[in-house]
Order: C-alpha cells, then structure tokens, then sequence
C-alpha cells in the first residue's frame, strides 16, 4: 500500500510522527554537540591517515620513525607496559635491531642460585621498560599527575589519533582572563584545558635516522601512527583478511544464488507439486467414502 492511497488522517498521523521524530532526532544532536562544546573545549578535526581506509594499511616507515619518538622522547614518562621488544620484529624492524635495541636496557633477573637478583641485558621476550618503578613514584614526578600508558591510548580516548594529534600540536597561550596554576599548561583539546604535561615535541626535538624532516607535525603523525599499530597489531592482518572474505563472498554468493536459482528450486517445486496433488487426491478420496457411508446410514 502506498503513502497516496492511504486515508487522510492516517497521513496526517505519519506525517506529524516523522516530524517529531526528526526534531527531536535534531535536537538531541544539537544538545549533544553543546555539551561536548561547553567550557571552550575543541574537538579534533579528522585528519586523512594513510590507514584510515578500508584496504589501507599502516605506513611501516612511520611505525618505526613514531617508535623512535616514544623511545626518546614519551617514554620519560610514558609506559607501554603490555608491549614486548619481539612485537616489533617483522613490523618495524628486523629481529636484529631489535635484539640491539632491547640490549641497551638492564633488567633485573632472578633469583639465581644464591637467591640474589640479578641484572642482564635486555632481551627480545622483556616488556618495555617502566619509566617509574610505582604510580606513586610517577605522580610524585609530576606534580601529582599520573601520566597514563600509551599501550592502548588512541582506543581509549574519543577521536583516537585525531585526539591525540591535535593534543600534541594544540599547545597555546590561554586566552584573556584564563588563568592557570603553576605546573599546568593550556590546551584546548584536553578535558578542562589545563594539562600537567609540558608540550612534549616541537620542531627538531629529535633527529630522525632515516633522515626525514622532524617538524612537529611530522613527529606527531609518526608517533600518532606507532600509537595506532600499538593499540591494534593485528590491524593490516584483520584488514587482509577482510579483502580475502570480500573476494571469496563477490565469487562465493553468485556462484550459489545460480545452483539455487536453476538446481535445486526446479525440482523442489516439482516434488512439492506431487505432494500437494497426492495429498489433494487423498483428501478427495476420503471425502467421497465419508459421504457414501453416510448416505448408506440414511
């Protein structure tokens, strides 16, 4: 039944249902919006990362280069406590480098045989290492704030990279009349825009050793892209693996609607036809002897 056909108040009904629907749909968006806007607090715009797309995997260049700004620069402060050195192999280095890299650290071992601890060399199974050896070490470090791990950030804030892009670059003077106590720093995509973090990266803050350009926005998008795989290891994997079901379901769902189609359909009809016709033929016949024994009765 179409919208044309139907009675004149039934329309007048649907159409005043589909307006309050939309208004209040509109509504709740706009209060929304004004929530998450209030107290001069800016959202990230969404910025086109190389990976954002549905076959699109990560930039390996920039996982290496964003480990390289974690390694000297966020991991002063910042863990990645559920990260091991052999995560990286295959992904931004080769098994070598990374064995290297993980014997620049000492950890503490044992017991050993005495029962004493010990300290070795680093190795591809260890963890990245701590920066403080207890929260409370780190919130006395920093003015009382605990400066979060970065295993899985860009999932655990709202916008992901983008959040955590424009938090690295959004660094600012505050504006007129804002005033911020000492330790504290403006910002204006941090909930409450003062943040006890100091702006971490700037222009040169390191030099890249593949040579590329350290420009902040550099840095930040290459830290920004390590963050990413960190949170998601199996992203270019989950992605593969989606284009290969995409293949097979394109090659897959034809192939079956065809056997359907013209293999099983026709004969299925036909076997249904005779049973229908066998239990008509019967119904029939009993319908004949019920009558007869009937009229004999009479």
């Amino acid at each position: 039944m179409s919208f044309a056909s139907l009675p004149k108040g039934r329309k007048v009904a649907l159409t005043t249902l589909g307006v309050l629907t939309t208004g209040g749909v509109g509504l709740a968006l706009a209060l929304n919006q004004s929530v998450k806007a209030s107290d001069l607090e800016l959202h990230p715009p969404s910025y086109p990362w190389s990976h954002a797309g549905l076959v699109s995997s990560l930039d390996h260049a920039s996982v290496r280069r964003g480990y390289q700004v974690y390694k000297q620069v966020c991991s002063a402060c910042h863990s990645m406590e559920y990260l091991a050195f052999r995560n990286l192999v295959g992904v931004s280095h080769t098994e070598a480098e990374v064995k290297v890299l993980a014997e620049e650290i000492e950890v503490v071992d044992g017991p050993d045989d005495t029962g004493e601890m010990f300290t070795r060399p680093g190795k591809l199974s260890d963890y990245f290492p701590k920066p403080y050896p207890n929260p409370e070490a780190a919130r006395v470090a920093n003015n009382g704030a605990l400066p979060p791990d970065l295993s899985y950030i860009v999932n655990a804030r709202h916008g992901g990279e983008d959040y955590v892009f424009s938090l690295l670059t959004g660094y600012c003077d505050p504006p007129a009349g804002v005033e911020l106590r000492e330790g504290l720093y403006y910002n204006p995509y941090f909930p409450g825009q003062a943040i006890g973090m100091a702006p971490p990266i700037y222009n040169e803050v390191l030099e890249y050793d593949d040579g590329t350009p350290a420009t902040m926005s550099q840095v930040a998008k290459d830290v920004c892209t390590f963050l990413r795989w960190a949170a998601e290891p199996e992203h270019d994997q989950r992605k593969r693996m989606g284009l290969k079901l995409l293949m097979g379901a394109a090659i897959f769902i034809p192939l079956v609607y065809y056997m359907k189609r013209h293999s099983s359909r026709t004969p299925k009809r036909e076997r249904y036809k005779q049973i229908f016709k066998k239990v008509t033929h019967g119904v029939t016949q009993l319908g004949r002897v019920i009558s007869r024994q009937s009229f004999n009765l009479f």
